[in-house]
C-alpha cells in the first residue's frame, strides 16, 4: 500500500463560519487552526497547504473562562527603551476584537512557511453579519 500525497492541483477549499460566542477562546482557536491547516480532511498532507477558509462572527462577544478578562495581558514594544505597552484582554477586545482571535489562532499554528498564507484565509467580524454569504459557508457547531 502506498502513502497518499496530495498535489497542489487537487486542492478543494471550503468556507466555514463559526460563532465566537459559542465556545471559549482556546477551544475556538483549536477548531479554527484545524480548519485552516486542513487536518480534518482525509487528504491532509503536511507540506501542502490544503486548508479551508474560516469566517468568525461575533468577535465582540468572545467567551473566556475565569478572570482572564482582567488578568490576561497583551504586550507590544515600540523598539525604543521603555517602549513596552501593556493592555488587558477586555481593553484589547474593546479596541480590536479580531486581534485576540488572530493571535490565539496564530499561536496554535505550526511555525513554518505555510503559516502566513493560512492566516490570510481567516476572516474575523465583530458582529453577526459577514460579507461572504456568496461563498455559501457551512456552519461549525
Amino acid at each position: 500500500m502506498k502513502t497518499y500525497s496530495q498535489k497542489a492541483s487537487e486542492i478543494k477549499r471550503e468556507w466555514w463560519v463559526i460563532d465566537a460566542s459559542s465556545m471559549p477562546l482556546g477551544k475556538l482557536a483549536v477548531v479554527i487552526a484545524d480548519k485552516l491547516m486542513g487536518k480534518s480532511k482525509v487528504t491532509y498532507t503536511p507540506h501542502i497547504d490544503n486548508g479551508d477558509y474560516v469566517i468568525v462572527t461575533n468577535a465582540k462577544n468572545l467567551v473566556v473562562t475565569g478572570d482572564k478578562m482582567l488578568q490576561k495581558k497583551y504586550y507590544r514594544h515600540s523598539g525604543y527603551p521603555g517602549g513596552i505597552k501593556e493592555l488587558r484582554l477586555e481593553e484589547v477586545i474593546e479596541k480590536d476584537a479580531s486581534r485576540v482571535i488572530r493571535e490565539a489562532v496564530k499561536g496554535m499554528m505550526p511555525k513554518n512557511k505555510l503559516a502566513a498564507e493560512r492566516l490570510k484565509r481567516l476572516r474575523v467580524f465583530d458582529g453577526a453579519e459577514h460579507a461572504h454569504a456568496a461563498q455559501n459557508p457551512k456552519e461549525i457547531k
